[in-house]
Parts: structure tokens; sequence; C-alpha cells
């Protein structure tokens, strides 16, 4: 499909004046409604924003390339819009965008907006294309731009290729340059490095292929014999990608970015022979000293919990309707050990819930081996996971103390699978963490001792010696020491939050919980926070396993404690944007302009909303966010407000226990940053402050 199959007359307006981003989304909406492409302006746009708070597509040079692939679109579609002035886009350089393109696809259609952008960002990074569009007289000129560009330069992928192009055209013997471009969050910079990079190979006499890994997935993927015959490849990517396949060449690293804006220089250092030499077995080891122990177990432990989360997600909040169900019904005080599957519609919520929520021990801890140890560590972790959620119940009779063994052996086997606690050995959360770490280096460990093996033993190492040797050790380890001490660290837990409920020191849990979500926003101490708070949840689902009442105290607390962490969560943004409406001459316009989206942001439990403030002015901002956290936090701890669910923000207040009391918290905390950032800014600034984004 050709741009000029999706943009329409109609869809297109030059020299347009709008003041603010909000309004070029919101004129560029106008635009595809006059096309026809859309039904509902209003849900099209919620799907624009959704996708602006991932990541602004301001994508820098003065292009904006707003997109959505939405419910409200009825055909795919493009509008275009033409800024002379330029309006402030939060463009990822800062600058102001003067040249639009905002992409509409279909939910249930294919990825035509995946194949529009990656189009559009190739051929935007040619100044010459720009210029044209920008200096266009009116909608046919523009059109007759984007046609003969996308004609001069994808001829051959549309299928009208001339013949003298053909015959001119060099014949291709290798490429002296390969290159790899990745971006996370979407795919604009992916081939707009990748263009950047091809560009100048074309202008240096440097022939250059690069591999493209979008969100559409790989293009242009690399040959085994391109790789054998280049001199050096370069990876421009954020994420990981697969780079196996470039061991023993000269491989250089570097970020999506530079890609676009020192192409040259990356070339130069290829082509100069002054890249190193990748070696694949190396990789990890030479991560560990690069990003120090300290950063590489955050990362792999992140890995885990981002993988983990949808299952702690979904099944919390279907578990939390279950029991919503039941109170609806009149069971809330009614169905004891019941309560949860007393009717045939919250069963089957629980039963859905719980199957997913028995998931997330296991995934924590294969994508925590997986990080380490890539695809062996994957069936070695999952199996820890298990092993860390199910404990040793099933094997306890089996086993028991004797006079040979030593007081620590005697003290495990006692603990673990005999006598009174016998079977008390789920090490749950905090084992599964453990279990991943033991999989992901002992699988390193099989492969390092493998790899003088012969190749013809090759094939047999990820499907045979990885999987057995790896499970029958983390299961030896996890089994027989880890599953015993953690288990018993877990039954200490229990009764600290038991001692805490009795004596009336959950507020202080609240306190420390609220307080550390909001001072790094997202950072290690907003995640450990987190990680806190859920593992609270599969605490208490192990007590409930093991016939705790939901009633019970110890059960109670790790509700409170998972509540009082998404209070804290959602008060820096919630207060920062009462801030700016209440104080508004002490935030410069671009602040003021992100109050709705903080807004948005605090009711959904997303702190980050509030991370540019922070880095603005981390001394003013990040004490009155986490006194309001905290505040919040104590508060919602000492009106035993509960929460099952791990996330949803005001979506799961219904779920709440005690919801008038949470909400009440949650106005006091984000009232308390709003009143604090307010007096600081006001002692600190006399005039409109002129803070840059």
């Amino acid at each position: 499909m050709r741009i000029r199959e999706l943009l329409k007359k109609e869809g297109i307006a030059l020299g347009v004046k709008v003041d603010s981003k909000d309004a070029a989304i919101d004129y560029l909406i106008d635009l595809h409604a006059k096309s026809g492409n859309i039904t509902d302006k209003a849900e099209f746009k919620k799907g624009i924003l959704a996708r602006e708070e991932s990541g602004s597509t301001g994508v820098g040079e003065g292009i904006a390339i707003p997109h959505s692939k939405n419910a409200a679109v009825k055909q795919p579609g493009l509008a275009a819009m033409t800024v002379p002035d330029g309006v402030d886009y939060d463009s990822l350089d800062g600058q102001p965008a003067n040249l639009f393109f905002m992409i509409a696809a279909p939910e249930k259609g294919a990825d035509v907006h995946l194949e529009v952008l990656s189009r559009l960002s190739m051929l935007l990074m040619d100044e010459n294309f720009r210029a044209e569009l920008l200096a266009a007289k009116n909608a046919d000129q523009f059109l007759d731009i984007c046609s003969k560009y996308e004609m001069e330069k994808f001829a051959d992928e549309l299928g009208e290729a001339t013949e003298d192009k053909k015959e001119n055209a060099p014949e291709k013997t290798g490429y002296r340059v390969l290159a790899v471009t990745a971006c996370p969050t979407g795919i604009a910079h992916t081939f707009m490095a990748a263009e950047a990079l091809e560009k100048k190979g074309n202008e240096m006499g440097i022939t250059i292929k690069v591999e493209t890994n979008g969100s559409g997935g790989v293009k242009n993927r690399l040959t085994a014999k391109e790789i054998e015959e280049c001199d050096g490849i370069i990876v421009a990517a954020d994420k990981n990608v697969e780079t196996a396949r470039f061991d023993g060449k000269p491989v250089l690293f570097t970020k999506v970015a530079d890609g676009i804006h020192k192409p040259e220089e990356l070339i130069n250092k290829v082509i100069d022979g002054k890249v190193s030499v990748h070696h694949e077995s190396g990789k990890k080891a030479e991560e560990e000293s690069a990003g120090g122990v300290g950063s590489q177990i955050y990362k792999h432990l992140m890995s885990g919990v981002s993988h983990m989360l949808p299952f702690v997600i979904g099944g919390g909040i279907m578990i939390a309707l279950a029991f919503l169900i039941d109170t609806i019904c009149g069971y809330g005080s009614t169905g004891g050990s019941n309560f949860g599957t007393c009717t045939p519609l919250s069963a089957f919520f629980k039963y859905v819930g719980d199957l997913s929520m028995g998931l997330m021990v296991p995934v924590l801890a294969g994508y925590i081996a997986y990080s380490i140890a890539d695809r062996p560590g994957l069936a070695v972790g999952f199996t820890g996971g298990l092993l860390a959620s199910s404990g040793n119940a099933a094997i306890a009779k089996y086993i028991w103390a004797g006079a040979s063994l030593s007081p620590f052996q005697n003290f495990i086997a006692k603990f673990g699978f005999v006598g009174e606690g016998s079977g008390n050995t789920v090490s749950g959360f905090l084992g599964g963490i453990l279990a991943g770490f033991l999989a992901g280096y002992i699988v390193l460990l099989l492969k390092k001792m493998c790899s003088k093996f012969p190749q013809s033993l090759e094939g047999i190492k990820p499907t045979l010696i990885y999987p057995l040797v790896g499970i029958f050790l983390v299961g030896v380890l996890m089994v027989f020491i880890f599953n015993p001490l953690i288990g018993l660290i877990n039954t200490g837990l229990s009764n600290m939050l038991t001692s805490l409920a009795d004596k009336n020191l959950l507020a202080l849990l609240g306190l420390i919980l609220g307080a550390m979500m909001a001072i790094d926003m997202g950072g290690p101490i907003n995640k450990a926070a987190y990680v806190f708070g859920s593992g609270m949840l599969s605490t208490a689902a192990d007590l409930v396993s093991a016939g705790a009442s939901q009633s019970d105290a110890a059960v109670q607390a790790c509700y409170i404690s998972m509540a009082a962490v998404m209070i804290g969560g959602m008060v820096p943004p919630m207060g920062i944007a009462l801030a700016c409406k209440l104080f508004p001459k002490k935030f410069t316009k671009a602040e003021r302009g992100s109050a709705v989206s903080n807004f948005v942001m605090g009711c959904s439990f997303i702190t980050e909303g509030a991370i540019p403030f922070a880095a603005a002015d981390p001394l003013h901002v990040i004490p009155c966010t986490l006194v309001g956290a905290g505040v919040a936090g104590a508060l919602s701890a000492a009106f035993k407000c509960t929460l099952m669910a791990p996330h949803g923000g005001i979506f799961v207040f219904a779920t709440v226990g005690h919801p008038l009391f949470y909400i009440l918290s949650w106005v006091i905390g984000s009232v308390v940053t709003c009143l604090l950032l307010g007096l600081i800014l006001s002692l600190i600034h006399i005039s409109e402050p002129t803070r840059p984004y």
C-alpha cells in the first residue's frame, strides 16, 4: 500500500497555526474525520494519547508522526499538516515540530500503520523531501511530492522499477558494512537510524545493508554469507537483538540515536578497524564487567518482573472481581472459607484468576534465568519457580532427620520434612527470585563446562545437557536447602505482619511503602516497593491455601501493604497536576500543559508522569511527592484499606476494602504534595520559570 493511497486531499492542511501539542492532535484528528477514516474522534484520540504516554512521536528534525491502531478507525488512512511557525510537541530533540503525519489503522486490520510508518520514517530523513513538503502550495502538490519520493526510494518494493534503473543498478557482490537497528518503544527510530546509515554509506561510497528490528518484526535480515564477507557490523539498538550470529566478527555496539545522528562516525570506526571482535561466549561476562554486578542483577530481576506483571495484574484483578461479586451478592460476612466462590460467576473468576496468579512465580524465575543465560535458562528457571511455589509437601514424608546429620542438616530436615511444620516450605515470591538467579547461573556454568565438547555434540547441549543437568541441580538446591530456609523466612514475615497488625503499626509500614513509591518514580526503589507489594499478594495466596481465612490478620496485612503501594504511586502525578492548576505561574507552559495527562496517569497508577518535573527540579519536587505519598500510604494502612489487585488505579477501587477512606487518603496525600510544592516554588520563583524539557 502506497502513501498516496492512504492520504487524501481532504486530509491535508498547509500553513496551519496551532499553539499546543493537544491542539495539533485535535486538528489532525479533524482531518481524519473529514477524510472519512474514523467514526469516533474522542475514542481515536484516546488511542493517540495512549501512544504518546509511552513515548513522544515527535521524532526530531521538526517531524511528528502520531499514530494509533484503534477500534474507531473505519479504514486505514493518513492525515498531514504543516505548521510553519512550529509547535512544542515534546520532541525528542527538544525542537518545535512543523511537519506532521498522523496514521490511523483499524484495530482488527493488518499492521498497515507499521509499514507506512517505516516508509515515512525513512523518507523523512531526506532533507529535500521535508523541505519540498513544507514549501508545498496546495494539497495536490503535497501529494505529488510524496508520490515522487516514494517511487524513487521504494520502486522495487512497489513493483514499478523502470528498465533503465534495472539496467544501471550496480551488481551487488557483498557489503563492507552491515548494521542492525532496533528501538524498544516504536519503530520510527529503528527505520530513521537505518535510513541515516544507508544514506551516509552511499555518500561515502561504502556498501552497507541494514537489518531493522521494529515492532513489525525483523526486516531485511542479514544472511550468513553477508555476515561472513563483511568488514564489520554496527548494532545500533536500545534492546536485545540476536548477536550469536556475529561471533568472531568486529561488532560496534551503540544506541539507536547514534545511528541517526552519528552514522559517518560509526561507519568510519568499522572501516578503520577500530572495533573489537565480538565473542558470544564472553558476552555475559563482558556485560557484567561493563555494567557492574548490581546493575546487572537489577536488569535480570526487572526482566523477570516485567514478564510476570501481566499474569499478576490479570489474575489479581480476576480474583478481586470474584470477591467483589460475592460481596455484592451478600456473602461478604457469611461466605467464610468459601468467600470468592459462593456463586458460579465468582467461582469462575476465582478459578481463572488463581491459575493466572499461579504462573506468577514460575514466569518470574523463568525470565530471570532467560535474561542471564538466554533460551537454555528458560526450562531450568520455570522448574525452579514451580518448586518455589509448590514447596516440599509432596515428598516430605520420605525424608527424616537422623543422628548422623550435622546440626544445620538436622534443622533443615526437621523444618522442611518432618515434625511440626512439615512441608511448610513454600518459598513463594522470594524463592522464585532466587530460583531464577540459580537457574541462570547454573546454565551459564554448564555452557562454560561444555564449551570444549566436540562439534558433533553441539545439538544435544540445549536439548539434553542444559535442561537435564540444570533442572536436577536447581531441584536439589531448592528442595533441600532454599525452600526450607526461605519457607522459614516467609513464616517469619507472616508473623511480623500479624504482629504489626496486632500492635497497630501497619501505618508505619504504609508510610515507608508509600514514600518508596515516590522517591524515584519508576526507578529501582519504586520497583522494590512494588515488587514487595505484589509479593505480599503471593504470600496472602499461600496463607489462604494453607488454611488461613481471608479475615486473618496476616492475610489482611498483605492486602493492606498492596493498597499502600498503589496509593503511594498514584499521589505524585495527581499532586503535581493539582499544583499546576492551583499555582500556574510557578510552572512553565509545557508543564502546565501536562496537567491533564498527569491527572489521567495518577488515576491509572502510572507514577512516571511525575518524572519530567522531578528531573527538571529534583531538589524541590521529590521531597514534596515523597511526603505526600508517605502520608497517603500511612493513612491508607491506618484505615485498614485493603487491595487484592496489584494494579488498575481507580478502575479497581470497587474491589478496595474501605474505599471511601482509600479515596480520602489519596486526596489528602495529593493535596499535601500540591501545597508543599506550591509553597516551595512560591519561595524560590519570583516570576514564571523557564525550565526547558
